[in-house]
């Protein structure tokens, strides 16, 4: 196969995938500590020359959605609450033609506050961080007391009308793994739509175990204990996760099975860093650097050329079972999920 990139207009891979979805990292710092993502102390952040600009990252998104046939931008940090030109980023981008679906990953903290704005501004919808419910087990895993404000941003959420609302979960062995039918039970009460995530190796201090990750087949085992559980018979398309319908339907959860059932076949998407960095897999170890170019006089032609490249090198699974898998150097907070 070559390594050079076709002349096609969108985001070709050589396998024939075609990059649709657009994460944009918007900032590396975040304000929880979560155990799975970073240490106590935090993490060195990006210097601020080092990030893009509010301007720079509209110009790169437009590139992207005019040019490359992105659809749908979804903001992501660290903690992208925290950036401050965040509802202008938004608006900017929403001024697209043509729009992109516009969709926002938090963990909540703030965004009862700023959730109407937002709207406002653009975001479509949000996703939310939640993996417990316990506010003693919250302060643990995440070492901070925010449990009250993490629910207040997603009643703010689905008041302001980001819907559907979604929760991501993601249930580590011995610490909240008995609490999948509550985390459930609590979203179809409050009209939320909950997907757990398997543990990836993305953490900051790289001690991810694989024995310590709670797997699919175990989430959705530990769900039929309280409830009734059928297959989706939606198509499922590129989306990550399987969804099953609950109780008959029609509320449905869903399950990312990112290590023991990987989806790389069907993946549409693309990444951009906070510091401008294409990533064309979220476990990739290499990138390619748009900001440069960019910050060097790159018309959007020569941006969009680089952009095709970076994506028509992406490789066909992540590889996280092959002996050889290396955790990416950048751990989540830094890449954007």
């Amino acid at each position: 196969m070559t390594p050079v990139a076709p002349s096609a207009e969108g985001l070709v891979d050589r396998y024939g995938r075609v990059a649709r979805g657009l994460r944009v990292s918007l900032t590396d710092k975040c304000n929880l500590r979560c155990t799975y993502c970073m240490p106590a102390e935090g993490l060195p952040w990006l210097a601020g020359p080092d990030l893009l600009t509010d301007a720079e990252i509209v110009r790169l998104v437009r590139v992207a959605v005019g040019r490359l046939g992105v659809t749908e931008v979804r903001f992501t940090g660290g903690e992208p609450l925290i950036r401050p030109g965040l509802a202008g980023i938004v608006a900017e981008v929403a001024a697209l033609r043509p729009r992109p679906r516009i969709c926002l990953t938090t963990n909540g903290i703030g965004l009862d506050r700023v959730a109407s704005g937002l709207r406002a501004a653009g975001v479509d919808r949000v996703n939310v961080s939640l993996d417990t419910l316990d506010p003693e087990r919250f302060r643990q895993l995440t070492r901070r007391s925010q449990l009250d404000a993490v629910l207040a941003g997603l009643a703010g959420a689905a008041s302001a009308g980001l819907t559907p609302v979604k929760i991501n979960t993601v249930l580590m062995r011995g610490v909240n793994d008995d609490e999948a039918p509550a985390l459930l039970r609590f979203a179809l009460d409050h009209g939320y739509q909950l997907r757990f995530i398997e543990q990836m190796p993305l953490d900051a201090q790289h001690g991810w175990d694989r024995s310590r990750m709670v797997t699919a087949e175990e989430i959705l085992a530990a769900l039929a204990t309280t409830f009734d559980l059928s297959p989706d018979p939606a198509v499922r398309g590129a989306a990550p996760a399987e969804t099953w319908l609950v109780d008959g339907g029609p509320a449905r959860v869903g399950v990312i099975a990112s290590v023991t059932q990987a989806f790389c076949g069907d993946c549409d998407r693309t990444r951009l860093t906070a510091d401008g960095q294409v990533r064309s897999c979220l476990f990739a170890t290499e990138e390619s650097d748009l900001r440069g170019a960019l910050r060097a006089g790159a018309d959007d032609d020569e941006l969009a050329r680089r952009w095709r490249a970076a994506m028509w090198g992406k490789r066909a699974g992540h590889g996280i079972d092959d002996p050889t898998f290396l955790q990416p150097a950048r751990p989540m907070s830094a890449i954007g999920g």
